[in-house]
């Protein structure tokens, strides 16, 4: 399990690049234009990004291989699911918690470059549950 102070640096740094590409872009692009400039920007700063991440899922002794994909994993320690819509649903919050519990990992960042105002896009999820992987 990554440290907290680990897990809240890195995800400042995602904020940061995240704020720094909505400043200079705006809202209105595609999502995958997002991910792939967060992408880039997170690299360098000098941290570890996989891209469209699976994630297999067990239960009940059924293995799905490709359950659902992440959309950014920060050091293999911060999930970071983007979005370009014009304002979040509910939906949006609980898919992140459940990629989060499913995981293990501890926090999750939800972010919106749909929004006019890119702090009225961030949404942290955090995971109070302790499981892991497999629900059998």
């Amino acid at each position: 399990m990554p440290h907290p102070d680990e897990i809240e640096r890195l995800s400042r740094i995602v904020v940061d690049c995240g704020f720094h590409i909505h400043n200079d872009l705006g809202p209105g692009l595609l999502e995958s234009a997002y991910e792939a400039l967060m992408a880039e920007a997170l690299r360098q700063a000098g941290l570890k990004v996989r891209r469209q991440v699976n994630v297999p899922l067990t239960y009940n002794g059924v293995v799905v291989d490709n359950a659902f994909k992440i959309d950014l994993l920060v050091e293999e320690s911060l999930i970071v699911e983007l979005k370009s819509v014009e304002k979040l649903a509910p939906i949006h919050g609980k898919q992140l918690l459940t990629y989060l519990r499913l995981t293990g990992l501890p926090l999750g960042l939800l972010v919106n470059f749909g929004q006019a105002m890119f702090k009225d896009g961030i949404r942290r999820v955090v995971n109070n549950h302790r499981g892991g992987r497999s629900t059998d």
